[in-house]
């Protein structure tokens, strides 16, 4: 009798750490962080919100020195690799963005540290930000994508479900952050969901689908839904998945 053991990966090659110094959308374009280029917008855009921190290991700074200290010292590393949001319509930086737990030799890798300020949060220019992160993750071969934070992070487990990855646990008692238990939910993209996703982020970012105060006409959520629906066949949600997130045939 054979044992199952999983489908082979054929051609598979290691792909590049991301080292691109700009990627461009329509709304936003990503650079790797230069504190000299992007502290001070970031500082003054974050001014007065400190909840902006609540979830993250780090921060609030008390002044621009210690901001732009720690924005230096993430621009440094290989791990994390840091990206500063700048939005096409004012010129200024609105939040950062990493890739990091970077796995070339699977082809995995997390898109974290997000920090979007007030003035950047639920636009369009701070959704193509994630969604040109996830583009150039497969498009350069990875084969995963992975999105992980505190499940009691509302904002972030919805931000997860409503970009398309799937919900995959929760590892109890996983960190200490700030001296307070952090349970972790993990999520994730796969190579087999991108293409229908990919359309999805299309269709979603297309100027027509904005009007003339840029409300969405169509929900991202919507669109990813029929991806998925699209995929699968169905709507209804798995209890256990496939590589493409949709409901394994096998029994048990």
């Amino acid at each position: 009798m054979s044992t199952a053991i999983g489908a082979e990966v054929p051609g598979f090659q290691p792909p590049p750490a991301p080292d691109d110094p700009v990627i461009t959308g329509d709304f936003v374009t990503l650079e790797r962080l230069d504190a000299t280029r992007h502290a001070a917008d970031l500082f003054d855009a974050n001014r007065g919100a400190n909840e902006v921190w609540d979830y993250l290991g780090y921060g609030p700074f008390d002044d621009l020195d210690s901001y732009r200290r720690w924005q230096d010292t993430m621009a440094a590393g290989t791990d994390p690799v840091f990206y500063a949001m700048r939005d096409h319509r004012t010129g200024r930086i609105g939040g950062v963005a990493s890739f990091l737990r970077i796995d070339r030799a699977n082809g995995v890798i997390e898109i974290g540290h997000i920090q979007i300020a007030p003035v950047m949060q639920r636009t369009p220019e701070s959704s193509e930000a994630i969604m040109l992160m996830i583009r150039w993750a497969f498009e350069a071969g990875y084969r995963r994508v992975e999105w992980k934070c505190n499940d009691l992070n509302a904002p972030s487990m919805r931000a997860a479900e409503r970009y398309g990855f799937t919900y995959e646990g929760t590892f109890r008692n996983h960190m200490i952050v700030k001296g307070r238990n952090r349970d972790t939910a993990w999520w994730a993209i796969t190579d087999a969901e991108w293409p229908g996703l990919d359309r999805a982020y299309r269709r979603w970012l297309d100027r027509g689908n904005f009007d003339a105060d840029g409300r969405q006409k169509v929900a991202l959520g919507t669109l990813v839904s029929e991806a998925r629906a699209a995929s699968c066949g169905r709507l209804a949600g798995p209890s256990r998945l496939t590589s493409t997130g949709c409901p394994s045939t096998r029994a048990g």
